[in-house]
Parts: structure tokens; sequence; C-alpha cells
């Protein structure tokens, strides 16, 4: 977020302006929660302060919400049935939800998503979710400390923390040398945070945090790489990070990054045909696959496509539809027209400045 932004809302904050209710959620590093713009508790200064557009946001980053001034219920009431579900996950945020846990409460999964949809702009699988994601990755944002280390943040029990961490990344480590270790950790881009996950040699995994299946992502390179993931930093995550700020800023164009995907013949020959799709331009899945020499697998190229899971640098993005409308995007497609636009206007200013 931009500093004058930022001062924007923190002085907001100090007047508990009632004007920006639902603009802005901002997170307090020194507590580990995230409160409404109007929050009574007492201030924080402006170098512990954190905001967010979206609850989601603020959960996804690791802070759980203000028991004073209730940022997930205000300005609209929750029913009942809500706020006790906000309760129960408080109480076990690692928990997985199935059917027969809402059943318990009279209550079925999908009026549960519908009711929190309508009041918080996200279902209650991705505020569940975004709780256990939040927990596990606490730690990256902080860079220092291992899997079964005490979540500072709220969670009383260091089992408690490895436990939630395990259902989300896998076994913990265990002693000796025979356990293979990837390394992850949270990118924070204009568009919502992203998970980057590297070993030593390669990025495995570019994501934003809230595309679907996520989870399944990352059980899936888990088994891959007969690795364990845990919270740290390593050389290609601190150039990723680099690389992916100056991409934003609009000082970068091309990345130079050592990837690694694993899939078939036909899935690497079109991640690799992505990587030539200039700055700035978009071709159609038709046009890829004639590229390939194999004009009638258009749907194939779609799949791999939609199996990328490096965003951004391997540029599914700028694959559209020949009728030009956007096509799919694991990351929504709000943010591929944003993509898609941002690498526009910054080719164009380029062409201009040559000229």
């Amino acid at each position: 977020m931009e500093l004058t932004t930022a001062k924007t809302y923190y002085q907001a904050m100090l007047d508990r302006d009632p004007e920006y209710i639902g603009t802005f959620y901002v997170g307090v590093r020194s507590t580990g929660v995230f409160c409404h713009a109007i929050c009574p508790a007492r201030k924080p200064g402006f170098e512990q302060c954190e905001f967010f557009k979206k609850p989601e946001e603020a959960l996804l980053a690791g802070y759980r919400p203000c028991k004073r001034c209730l940022p997930l219920s205000h300005p609209l009431i929750m029913p009942e049935a809500v706020q006790k579900l906000v309760v129960m996950v408080e109480a076990d945020p690692t928990r997985h939800w199935r059917e027969a846990d809402f059943q318990s409460l009279g209550l079925s999964a999908k009026t549960a998503s519908r009711q929190f949809l309508r009041r918080f702009g996200m279902t209650f699988v991705q505020y569940a979710r975004a709780r256990r994601l939040g927990i596990a990755m606490q730690e990256i944002r902080n860079g220092s400390r291992v899997i079964d280390a005490q979540w500072e943040a709220g969670y009383t029990s260091a089992s408690g923390f490895r436990d939630g961490f395990s259902q989300i990344f896998g076994t913990p480590p265990a002693s000796g040398s025979e356990v293979r270790y990837v390394s992850a950790r949270w990118l924070e881009t204009p568009l919502g945070p992203m998970l980057a996950i590297a070993d030593e040699n390669a990025l495995l995994l570019l994501e934003f945090s809230d595309r679907r299946g996520l989870e399944r992502e990352i059980e899936i390179l888990r088994r891959q790489e007969k690795a364990v993931v845990l919270p740290r930093d390593n050389e290609i995550l601190e150039q990723t990070e680099i690389q992916i700020k100056a991409y934003f800023a609009g000082e970068l164009q091309v990345f130079n990054l050592k990837t690694r995907e694993p899939g078939s013949a036909f899935q690497q020959a079109v991640w690799q045909v992505l990587q030539e799709i200039p700055f700035g331009e978009a071709c159609s899945y038709a046009q890829l696959a004639a590229g390939l020499g194999k004009p009638n697998a258009t749907r194939a190229v779609g799949n791999a496509n939609g199996k990328n899971r490096i965003a951004i640098v391997i540029p599914c993005h700028r694959v559209i539809r020949s009728n030009g409308d956007l096509g799919g995007y694991g990351g929504k497609k709000e943010r591929k027209q944003w993509l898609l636009a941002h690498e526009a206007e910054l080719l164009s200013k380029a062409k201009t400045n040559s000229n």
C-alpha cells in the first residue's frame, strides 16, 4: 500500500472517522489483531499498523479479529448462527469443517457460506481457510522461527501450531538428514498476498493466496518434491520478491528466475511457449495450440494453462479467447484484466518514450 494512503488511513483511525467504516481494516503488529477504522481501543503507533482493504487479507496475513470492535460484524449485525461459527473458528482455527459440523448447529454448509458471503464478502470456507493459512504462515512473515514454534499472536501451545501447520503443509519435520525441505513465504503485491515456495535451486509455486484449490496444489507439490514445507527464506525466494516488486512497479518486463514445474511433455511445451509471449501482448488459446503444431489441441492447451502454478512469472494471464474475452484465470479474472492492462500501459509508455 502506498505510504500516502496508509497515512490517510492512519489519520482516519486516530479520528475514528465513521466514513471509513468498511473502507479499510488495520492490523496491529504488536497485538496480532485487526480492527475496524473506528475501534475504540488505544491507538498504536503508525509503524505498528498494517492496512488492508478486506478482512480476508488481514486474516491471511495472520491477524485475528479484535474482540472489542468485532471487525467481522460491524456495521451489519451478525445472525446468531454466524456469530457462533466465528466464535468456534477462533476457538479452534485449525479445524477442517465438514457437513456434519454444520448440521450439529442446525445449519447447512451452503447456508453458512451464503450468510458469510452476504456480510463479509467471503464464504465461510474462505474465512476458516484464511485463518488456518494465517496461523501457519505468520512465522513466514517473521522469517526466523521453525515449524513447531509457538504462534506468538494468540496460539497457546506449540503443539497446536505444529498440528495446524501440518494440516496444511504436511508432516512436521522429523529428525535426521533424510527429510528434504522446501521454503515458503508470503509476498505482498498490489493485487493481494501471494504464496511463494522454492527449494535452493528453483521457484516451485507462486500463487495468489485466495486461489481456489491452493491447499490441494501445496499437497501435490509436497508429494512430487517428497519434501516438507518450512516457513523460511532462501536465495530463490529473495530473488522472487525483488523481481515481483519490480514487475508491479513497472520496472521489470522479463523475469530471470529459475523455475521447476513437473508435468507432461505437452504441458512443459505449453509453459515454455507461455514464457515466449512478449510483455504487454496476448495470444489466444487457438494461436498457442497452432504455434505448438497442434491446432486441434485448444482445449488441452487451456487445461495445461490452468495447471500452471507459477503465476505471473510463467504468464498464463497473457492467453485469452479468440473472440477477445479474457477466459479463465486461477487468480480471478479481475486480476487477469489488471495484469494485462498494467503491461499494455507500460509497453505503450515505453514505445512513446522511444519515439
